[in-house]
């Protein structure tokens, strides 16, 4: 197999891709035959539209009345233009979507998109969520209501009003980071507009239980309040004793003042308590992830977040065509683990049981992290007209103070060791999951006999960033629109890292711009191309999680080389074309885009270490992406999103790098759900999702490649997987769904470790019933 990649195309979906376009052209027939349904029912688009659904009204602040599936326009007030008319590639994915596709973990949502894989943690980086969008680490751009949210956390949907993915570096808008794009969730605030209570509740198979209160009460005409409640519990499919449970809480109130001035405040707190499963191996040998392995997770091992974040947002009409907004936001979160890894070997020839023999050998994976952050953002809004150009102007300026403290834990195996293994220190006893004759060994669970107590911290990073941005969003005629934003960041770093009983001080400062181009030309008064041009930038040490661990994004080289190191920069090319379709009600998107990373910092020792080069590395994501979102009919709607791309890594300090791919970056997604308003009582749809391989490797750099057999070293395998729901509205406040997921029970794999000796396993099939009441 060769290194070079082959010229961008559009290729076969993989090996599974004959499944996959059966599966797709299924669903789409689907939806081909209810739109004929629709128009076979000779009722004219009047009085189809007259026909009231049951279906208890979700609020979609931004989204579009008569298209579920479709959101107008982001709930970022900086992104003035409509979805439609902005030069980037933007996924908005509304509540009814979020809620039909039976999801709500937010890395369950993102993952199911195309542009975006997961990533594990690992001993150089901390376990929670973490997010890699077009092949980029995004596991600190993610924004709530537009304000920065930082820390390795577990993130939920319940108190979400819409989830907005940007794709592209994102400077402008978010300040460092965001190479590949960020995401930012728009959470349910207070309203004036409507009381209500809404009540819902879950059951289903592995222990699942689930229940939430949205609670919305206009007290006066200036003032409402709001509360969003949860509790889930559930085993993790087919994987327990593995489970999560999910408490929280969004408290909000709003209060116009007078018609002009208006503050909102909210209280969010979430408290997520896992036992993690970090489910199967790479088998080298056979060049696959070894299928049906028990769960080997220890007694005692979790995987726990704790936030508290209250933010505070003032909005001043000044004059007509000038408003002001104020947010400022404090926030904690605490996130610990101890987790359990496993990985393929053999007994020593020294092992009285069984020598030679293949064997499971398990790892320990633990660290905790504190943040600590203050957040204030004001922005200037200013609409003015020169002539016959009309102009939206966002002043902005931005300071956060964000302070982390990671450390450890101290573990130690108390149990009686069953086996001895090899390794660099010659042959030693261990804890082999296998018995001598290759079955599992009983009480597995508490094979290790592990204790726990929380050690000394290991880095204390803190970074305060001053940060002042223009944007204009222009109408230059009928025909010409246009973006233009440019921001200027400085930041003053600080980093105390315990390495291998060493202490090293970081301490430095610097600044950087960043901007934002695009223009777009209208045809017709239902369609337009564009094109844009933006940047980010990532400082040296920019990932809070990981200390001095430059192989994943931590700091690389001594205090003084990274005093005098340059920051990675990102350029992104698009050209793109957006159509109001089905009198517009759908929305469809395609976009051609190229990025290149520049000054790439390099890891050149063990990747935990400091030891690394400065701005040697290059690399490239291009491709295409294609989505469709909204409604095709008054009862047919659809979210679509597909990519088709390619990554390589351009220059690099070790040059046998060079040609291959990035880690954990899958080349071609595909994810379609369809939904079909049957009658007024009764809806149904579904949904598939298909991933290409990816390769196993360090974080935003050349996947792992063996020279010896001429291919990647650790592969996930490509995957297809399809979920089915179904709503009965039986009145207007009380409403039932049914959701059904990974229908086939097909096992797959979302993530691997970069030595393959974990491979997160997607769930199992799980069927959940959902009973909504409003009243």
């Amino acid at each position: 197999m060769s290194k070079q990649k082959k010229p961008l195309s559009i290729r076969p979906l993989g090996p599974n891709s004959t499944v996959v376009g059966r599966s797709a052209l299924a669903m789409l027939a689907v939806g081909a035959m209810s739109a004929n349904l629709v128009n076979a029912q000779e009722q004219d688009e009047e009085a189809i539209a007259e026909q009231r659904s049951n279906a208890i009204e979700l609020i979609e602040v931004y989204g579009q009345k008569n298209a579920p599936y479709k959101a107008v326009r982001s709930g970022d007030l900086r992104r003035a233009a409509d979805l439609a008319n902005t030069p980037q590639t933007l996924t908005i994915l509304t509540q009814t979507q979020i809620a039909d596709s039976g999801k709500t973990d937010l890395k369950e949502i993102l993952a199911a998109q195309a542009g975006v894989t997961i990533g594990t943690g690992e001993n150089g980086n901390a376990f929670g969520d973490r997010y890699i969008i077009r092949g980029h680490e995004a596991r600190s751009d993610v924004f709530v209501d537009g304000v920065r949210d930082p820390g390795m956390t577990t993130r939920e949907s319940f108190a979400t009003e819409q989830i907005e993915i940007t794709k592209g570096p994102s400077s402008t808008f978010a300040g460092r980071g965001s190479s590949g794009g960020a995401v930012n969730g728009i959470t349910k605030q207070a309203t004036l507009d409507k009381s209500f209570t809404i009540l819902q509740g879950g059951l289903g198979s592995d222990e699942f239980h689930r229940f939430t209160l949205d609670v919305n009460q206009a007290l006066s005409d200036s003032v409402a309040i709001r509360a969003n409640l949860l509790h889930a519990q559930e085993d993790v499919p087919d994987r327990s004793p593995a489970e999560k449970e999910r408490i929280g809480g969004l408290l909000s109130a709003h209060f116009e003042a007078s018609p002009t001035l208006s503050f909102t405040a909210d209280y969010y707190h979430l408290q997520a308590d896992d036992v993690p499963d970090l489910g199967s191996y790479f088998d080298r040998d056979a060049r696959e992830p070894v299928e049906d392995i028990a769960v080997y997770l220890q007694d005692g091992d979790f995987l726990d977040t704790k936030v508290d974040a209250f933010t505070l947002k003032a909005n001043y009409q000044l004059t007509d065509s000038i408003s002001l907004q104020n947010a400022i936001r404090y926030g904690q979160t605490d996130n610990g683990y101890v987790t359990t890894g496993a990985r393929g070997t053999n007994r020593a020839d020294s092992d009285p049981e069984a020598p030679g023999a293949a064997t499971i050998s398990l790892s320990t994976h633990q660290g905790w992290q504190e943040v600590e952050y203050l957040v204030n953002q004001f922005n200037l809004f200013w609409d003015l007209e020169q002539g016959s150009v009309q102009h939206r102007l966002v002043f902005g300026a931005e300071f956060s103070d964000e302070t982390v403290k990671n450390g450890v834990f101290e573990t130690e195996n108390t149990a009686d060791t069953n086996c001895v293994t090899s390794g660099r220190r010659g042959d030693s006893p261990g804890y082999c999951a296998l018995d001598a004759n290759g079955n599992g060994v009983l009480g597995l669970n508490g094979l290790l006999g592990r204790t726990i107590n929380r050690g000394d911290q290991d880095s204390h990073f803190d970074v305060q960033t001053y940060s002042a941005y223009v944007m204009d969003t222009v109408e230059f005629s009928e025909h010409w629109t246009g973006f233009l934003g440019v921001r200027y960041d400085r930041f003053d770093y600080r980093n105390v890292v315990l390495s291998r009983g060493e202490t090293s001080e970081y301490d430095y400062s610097d600044g950087f711009w960043n901007g934002h181009i695009g223009i777009v030309r209208n045809i017709g008064s239902n369609g337009n191309v564009y094109a844009t041009y933006s940047t980010a930038t990532n400082i040296n040490g920019g990932e809070s999680d990981v200390g001095g661990s430059c192989g994943y994004g931590g700091l690389c080289g001594t205090p003084d080389q990274v005093d005098r190191s340059d920051p990675e920069q990102v350029t992104n090319l698009e050209l793109g074309t957006k159509w109001e379709l089905f009198d517009n009600r759908m929305l469809a998107t395609a976009a051609i885009f190229q990025m290149t990373k520049d000054d790439v910092m390099e890891s050149v020792g063990d990747s935990y270490s400091s030891l690394g080069t400065l701005n040697t590395g290059k690399n490239r994501v291009q491709g295409i992406e294609l989505s469709l979102t909204g409604a095709i009919t008054e009862k047919l709607s659809a979210q679509f999103s597909a990519g088709f791309m390619e990554s390589e890594v351009l220059e690099a300090f070790n040059e046998d790098n060079i040609g291959l791919a990035l880690s954990n970056f899958a080349d071609d997604h595909v994810y379609l759900q369809l939904r079909y308003d049957a009658t007024p009582k009764f809806s149904f749809g579904g949904s598939i999702t298909y991933k290409s391989e990816m390769y196993g490797g360090q974080p935003d750099t050349a996947a792992g490649f063996n020279d010896d057999i001429g291919d990647y070293s650790i592969v996930v395998p490509s995957y297809e997987v399809v979920d089915l729901f179904m709503n009965y509205y039986p009145t207007e406040s009380l409403n039932l769904r049914l959701n059904v997921s990974n229908v086939a029970d097909e096992a797959y794999w979302t993530a691997a470790y970069r030595s393959g000796s974990f491979m997160y396993i997607g769930d199992a099939r799980a069927v959940r019933g959902t009973l909504t009441w409003e009243f």
